[in-house]
C-alpha cells in the first residue's frame, strides 16, 4: 500500500530503457501537501543509504553488480523500499533497484566543501556537471529525486551569507528541472545550517541524529514548521553500534522511526546499510552505523528496522478512539460532495460522519444522505454555524469530535493523526494545516495566497493559540463542559472563541502538521470581499465579548506566530539573528526574527484606511491656506506604502498551476497585488460597520475629576498582592473596561484604559498590620496616549502657526479640531478614574478574591 509494486506501472520491466531515453510509460512521485504520492496511493519513504564505496574494477564508487544484486534483494525481503546514493549511480544500478521495487534518492556531487562561488569557471562546471549527472539517469523508473546537495558545511554557509547560497542552490534546482521537468528536488540540510532556507524544493531533507526520543519529537515539531506545506524527510537518522553495541542501536533505532513517522514526515533513509564505508580515499573502519556488517551479516537493528517498516507508520497507536467527524453545512451543495467522497475513502477503522443542514436551501441533506452511513440532522431555519457545531456535539457518539468544513475534504490519514497528536499530550484540542486545492483555478490560486485566508497561530512549535474551524478536533467532554460554541458568532470567529475558552480553563491546544485537510479557497473577488467583511464583522463581534485582547486602536495581536499563506509583509526593516554560537561551532544554528515593531506594524492593520481618510481631509484644508500643500506629500506616501506593501507581500506569492507564460505569471501576481490592497479595506468595513472603531465606546459608569491622587483600603483579611489586583481588575472588567497589567519593567501595576486617547495609571503596596490586617495605599495618575501626543502637538503647532500666517479660517478648523480632541482626551481621562475609584470602593470590607 505505501510502497512501490510493479502492477502499479503500466507497461512491462523489459527491455528498460536505453541510457539516452528519458520517456517512460510509469508512474512518477509527486508531491501533494505534506506526503509524496504515487498515483493516488501516499509513498512513505522507507529508505537506507547506500554508499559511499570503494571504486570497483569500472571505478564507480558502487560494490559489483551481483553484490548490489544480493544487498537490494535483502532491502526489500526486509520492508525497506528506498535507498539514498551520494553519487550518481550507473544504470545497471538503477535497472536493479527497478527489479527490486526500489526508489533511489540520487545524490549529485559537486566541491561543496570549498568556497566554490569565488570562482566563476567553478560555478560553471558544477552546473554543468548537475547539468549532465542528471542527463545521465533522468526520468528512470526508479528514480525518486536529485539531492543538488548534502550539508554544505556551516563555515561555507556562514563565509558567503545564507541569502547567497540559497541563490545558488536555487539555480541548481532551476537546471535539474530544466533536464527533467517531472522529477522530485531536494536540497539534504542538518541543523547546523538549519537557517539556510529553500523553499523552492519539491520536499525538505534533513540529516539529524539525536539520541533522545523528546528532544528528537520537538526537532521534528520545529522542522516541520520550517517546512510549511511540504513533506519532511529525515535523510539521515542512526546510531553507531561500534560504541554503542547492537542491542542499542536496534532500540534506537526502533524509536527514532516510530517518532519520526508519528511526528508527520513522509519517512526517513536509516544510515547506514552496510558499515562498509569509503570515503576522502579511506576505509572508515571506527565507525560502524550500518544495518549489516562489512560482509552482510545482519545486525539485530535489521530485523527492528524491518519489523518497524513493515508495522507502517501508526504503530503506536495502541488503540484507535472512536471519533465523530462533523460537517455544519449551509446552502454547500456545490462542494459537500468533494468531502463526502474523502470522508468515505478515510483509512480510520472507527469514526462515524454527522452532516448538519443548517437550514439550507440546496439540498445539501438530501445529497448527505445519498452516502451510506452518514447521518444527517436537519435545521428547519439557519441558526448560524455555531448552533450547527453544538447540534453535531450533542449527537456525538464519539470520545472526539472532528469539525471539517463543507468545502475542504481530508487527506485519507487525518483523524490519525489527530490521534495520535491527542495520545501525545493532554490537549484538550488539536488541529492541522488547510491547504488549497491546485486544481481549483487561478483566481481561487490568488485568493489562497492573499490575506484573511484561515491560519493557525502557534505558540510553540507543537502548541497552538488558534486552529481554524475548517480543521480542528476536540475532547466531546472537555467541549461539553464549556457549553459548546457561542451562538454568537453565526459564520465567523466560532473558531478563535472556543480557543480561547479553552485555554481560560487551563486547558492546551496542539497542533499536528501532518492531519491535513484540502480547503476549497473563494473562486470570485466578489466573493472573497464577502468573506472579508464577515471576518471584519466576527472581529468586532470577538472584541465585544475579549476586550482585553484588543488594543485601544481595535486591534487583535496573537500572542503566537502565524503559519500559512498570504501573510501580509512589512515594509519595516526586521533584522533576522542566525545563533551561530561562537565562531559558527554551535551543532544547531537557528534563524530567529524579532517582534514586529509598532511602526512597521501599523501600515499593515486596517485602521491604516482611517489615517489615510484624514489626510484627504486635512488636504481639503488647501482651500483655505496654501501652506497646508505639505499634505500631499503625505498623503501620496501613506498610498504608496500600501500600494508598496500589497507588491512586497504579493510578491512571495507561490502558484501551483504548471508552467505559466510570462503574461499567466503577471496576471496571477497583478490579481493577488490587488487582494491584498482591497483586504484590509474589506475587513475595516465589516469591523466598522459592527462596532469596532477606534472610537468606540463600551459601557460609561461614573465620570470622576481626572488628577493625580492617593486612596486606601483597610481589610481585616489578609490576601496576597496578586489577589488583589486580580480582585480589582475582575471589578473593572465587571463594568465593561479594560484593565492591563504591567510588566516586568513598568513602574505601575494596572493602567486602565478610557480610551483611544487617554487612560490612568494605578500604582499598589501594602502595609503589613499584623494578624492578618493590612492596610492598601493606591496611587493614580492620568497617561496622555502617544497618538494623542502626536496629534495634539502638530494641531496645536499648525494652529499657532496658521494664526501667525493670518489664515484664521484655516486657524479656526484646525484648533477645532485640536478642541474637541482635547476634550476626548479629559473625558477618556474621567471614564478611566471614575471606573478605577468604583472599583476601589465596592472592594471595601472584606474583598471577595476570586482565583
Amino acid at each position: 500500500m505505501f510502497g512501490k509494486t510493479k502492477s502499479s506501472w503500466p507497461g512491462t520491466l523489459s527491455p528498460l530503457p536505453t541510457q539516452d531515453s528519458h520517456a517512460f510509460p510509469v508512474l512518477r512521485p509527486v508531491v501533494k501537501g505534506k506526503f509524496i504520492f504515487l498515483g493516488n496511493q501516499k509513498l512513505y519513504i522507507k529508505g537506507v543509504t547506500y554508499g559511499t564505496f570503494r571504486p570497483g574494477q569500472e571505478g564507480l564508487p558502487f560494490p559489483e553488480p551481483e553484490v548490489v544484486a544480493r544487498d537490494f534483494k535483502m532491502m526489500m525481503e526486509n520492508g525497506i523500499n528506498a535507498l539514498r546514493t551520494y553519487t550518481v549511480p550507473p544504470r545497471w544500478l538503477l535497472n536493479l533497484a527497478w527489479e527490486n521495487n526500489l526508489w533511489v534518492m540520487v545524490g549529485l556531487p559537486w566541491e561543496q566543501h570549498i568556497t566554490f562561488l569565488d570562482d566563476r569557471r567553478r560555478v560553471q562546471r558544477i552546473e554543468a556537471q548537475i547539468r549532465a549527472d542528471v542527463q545521465s539517469c533522468g526520468g528512470h523508473p526508479a528514480i525518486l529525486g536529485f539531492a543538488i546537495g548534502n550539508e554544505i558545511p556551516a563555515p561555507i554557509v556562514r563565509w558567503y551569507g545564507a541569502p547567497r547560497v540559497q541563490s545558488f542552490l536555487n539555480r541548481l534546482y532551476r537546471i535539474v528541472k530544466t533536464v527533467d521537468p517531472a522529477c522530485l528536488v531536494t536540497y539534504v540540510n542538518y541543523p547546523s545550517t538549519e537557517y539556510l532556507l529553500t523553499p523552492f524544493v519539491d520536499f525538505y531533507c534533513f540529516n539529524v541524529y539525536l539520541e533522545s526520543r523528546e528532544r528528537l519529537a520537538d526537532y521534528l515539531a520545529r522542522l516541520q514548521n520550517l517546512a510549511e506545506d511540504k513533506p519532511l524527510v529525515m535523510a539521515e537518522i542512526g546510531l553507531d553500534s561500534q560504541r554503542n553495541g547492537e542491542a542499542k542501536q536496534a532500540e534506537v533505532l526502533e524509536w527514532q522511526i516510530r517518532t519520526i513517522f508519528d511526528g508527520g514526515c513522509g519517512g526517513c533513509f536509516i544510515f547506514a546499510w552496510t558499515d562498509e564505508w569509503y570515503r576522502g580515499g579511506f576505509e572508515i573502519e571506527d565507525w560502524d552505523f550500518g544495518l549489516t556488517s562489512r560482509d552482510r551479516q545482519p545486525k539485530a537493528a535489521l530485523q527492528t528496522v524491518g519489523q518497524s517498516f513493515l508495522a507502517g507508520p501508526f504503530s503506536t497507536l495502541a488503540s484507535f478512539p472512536y471519533i465523530s467527524v462533523a460537517i455544519c453545512s449551509y446552502n454547500g451543495s456545490a462542494t459537500i460532495r468533494d468531502t463526502l467522497n474523502a470522508l468515505q475513502s478515510l483509512e480510520y477503522p472507527h469514526f462515524e460522519t454527522i452532516v448538519v443542514d443548517d437550514g439550507s436551501t440546496d439540498g445539501v441533506g438530501e445529497i448527505a444522505k445519498t452516502y451510506q452511513g452518514v447521518r444527517v440532522i436537519t435545521h428547519s431555519t439557519n441558526q448560524g454555524l455555531s448552533a450547527a457545531r453544538n447540534t453535531a456535539l450533542a449527537a456525538a457518539r464519539g470520545e472526539i469530535i472532528a469539525y471539517i468544513d463543507d468545502d475542504a475534504y481530508p487527506d485519507p490519514h487525518w483523524l490519525h493523526y489527530l490521534a495520535i497528536t491527542f495520545s501525545q499530550a493532554d490537549w484538550a484540542g488539536t488541529g492541522g494545516p488547510n491547504l488549497p486545492p491546485p486544481e481549483d483555478g487561478p483566481i481561487a490560486a490568488c485568493v489562497a495566497n492573499a490575506p484573511g485566508g484561515p491560519i493557525h497561530v502557534l505558540i510553540s512549535d507543537r502548541e497552538a493559540e488558534h486552529i481554524p474551524g475548517c480543521n480542528m478536533a476536540f475532547w466531546v467532554d472537555r467541549l461539553r463542559a464549556i457549553n459548546g460554541f457561542d451562538p454568537r458568532y453565526r459564520a465567523a470567529g466560532d473558531d478563535v472563541d472556543i480557543c480561547w475558552r479553552l485555554q481560560n480553563q487551563g486547558w492546551k491546544i496542539g497542533f499536528s502538521p501532518a492531519a491535513l485537510v484540502w480547503h476549497h479557497r473563494r473562486n470570485s473577488v466578489k466573493a472573497y470581499w464577502k468573506q472579508q467583511k464577515g471576518y471584519g464583522k466576527a472581529e468586532a463581534l470577538l472584541e465585544i465579548k475579549w476586550p482585553e485582547r484588543y488594543n485601544a486602536l481595535g486591534h487583535l495581536s496573537w500572542s503566537g506566530r502565524l503559519y500559512g499563506r498570504g501573510l501580509i509583509r512589512t515594509l519595516g526593516v526586521q533584522p533576522q539573528r542566525i545563533y551561530h554560537g561562537v565562531w559558527g561551532s554551535a551543532p544547531f544554528q537557528s534563524l530567529y526574527e524579532p517582534a514586529q515593531g509598532l511602526l512597521s506594524a501599523i501600515p499593515a492593520m486596517p485602521e491604516w484606511y482611517l489615517i489615510i481618510l484624514l489626510l484627504i481631509g486635512l488636504a481639503g484644508l488647501d482651500w483655505f491656506w496654501t501652506p497646508e500643500l505639505w499634505v500631499f506629500p503625505l498623503l501620496l506616501t501613506a498610498i504608496a506604502i500600501s500600494l508598496s506593501q500589497a507588491v512586497w507581500s504579493a510578491s512571495q506569492a507561490r502558484f501551483s498551476l504548471g508552467p505559466l507564460t510570462r503574461w499567466q505569471r503577471l496576471k496571477l501576481y497583478g490579481l493577488t497585488t490587488l487582494l491584498y490592497f482591497m483586504q484590509p479595506l474589506a475587513r475595516l468595513w465589516g469591523r466598522l460597520d459592527n462596532g469596532l472603531t477606534p472610537w468606540r465606546r463600551r459601557r460609561i459608569g461614573l465620570l470622576r475629576l481626572p488628577l493625580p491622587q492617593q486612596r486606601s483600603l483597610w481589610s481585616e483579611q489578609w490576601c496576597s498582592a496578586a489577589d488583589w489586583i486580580l480582585a480589582i481588575v475582575q471589578k473593572i472588567n465587571q463594568q465593561g473596561t479594560i484593565a492591563l497589567y504591567g510588566d516586568d519593567f513598568s513602574a505601575w501595576d494596572l493602567e486602565i484604559r478610557g480610551g483611544l486617547m487617554g487612560s490612568i495609571q494605578v500604582l499598589m503596596t501594602i502595609e503589613e498590620h499584623g494578624a492578618g490586617k493590612q492596610l492598601l495605599r493606591f496611587r493614580s495618575w492620568p497617561k496622555l496616549a502617544p497618538l494623542a501626543v502626536v496629534t495634539l502637538g502638530v494641531l496645536i503647532g499648525l494652529t499657532l502657526f496658521a494664526l501667525w500666517d493670518q489664515y484664521i479660517q484655516s486657524a479656526i478648523v484646525l484648533g477645532t479640531i485640536a478642541l474637541v480632541l482635547g476634550f476626548v482626551v479629559l473625558w477618556d481621562w474621567a471614564v478611566a478614574m471614575g471606573t478605577y475609584l468604583t472599583a476601589l470602593t465596592s472592594l471595601s470590607g472584606s474583598p471577595q478574591i476570586k482565583g
